[in-house]
């Protein structure tokens, strides 16, 4: 008999200007392999638990691969926001093999124009940093940039799933 396991990210945005919904659209990626590391480790290495995680957004177009890790992104992590750090994932308790932050989505407050084309998860909370932060979870592309300008709210929203499969 053979038993897997598939983890995946599904990540989900609004664009808000003016208190007006101008788009939502949604995304799936799967886990970077410093995420599955982590995950392995702090679950069964005794590694310690990461407290809180962060979600970050960048600025270039550029596609996540399982080999970006929080030191090497290969991303530009987007600052221009008004909040002082990264947003936390201020997930609720899995269910269903799936945990979520969808009851208190991540908000950044845009204050520049700029192209936005992903987020990552990530485990510190320090705007631009790629060094302090031992892990980044998982990575993803939506596949076609979003403009934003000064003023806008986007609110990032992440299921991370594990289903089991025979």
């Amino acid at each position: 008999m053979k038993i897997a396991a598939t983890v995946r990210a599904f990540w989900e945005w609004e664009l808000w200007r003016n208190n007006v919904l101008l788009d939502q659209w949604a995304y799936c990626n799967k886990i970077v392999t410093q995420g599955l590391n982590a995950w392995l480790d702090i679950m069964f290495h005794g590694a310690t638990q990461v407290g809180t995680w962060y979600i970050l957004i960048f600025e270039n177009d550029y596609t996540p691969t399982s080999s970006d890790t929080y030191q090497s992104p290969g991303f530009t992590e987007c600052t221009a926001y008004d909040e002082a750090t990264r947003p936390a994932f201020n997930e609720g308790a899995a269910s269903n093999g799936t945990i979520n932050n969808y009851s208190n989505p991540a908000v950044f407050s845009i204050n520049a124009t700029k192209t936005i084309y992903g987020a990552a998860l990530v485990s510190d909370s320090t705007k631009g940093d790629n060094s302090s932060g031992p892990y980044m979870f998982s990575a993803a592309n939506y596949g076609e940039g979003k403009p934003v300008e000064n003023g806008d709210t986007l609110k990032v929203k992440l299921a991370i799933t594990v289903t089991s499969t025979t």
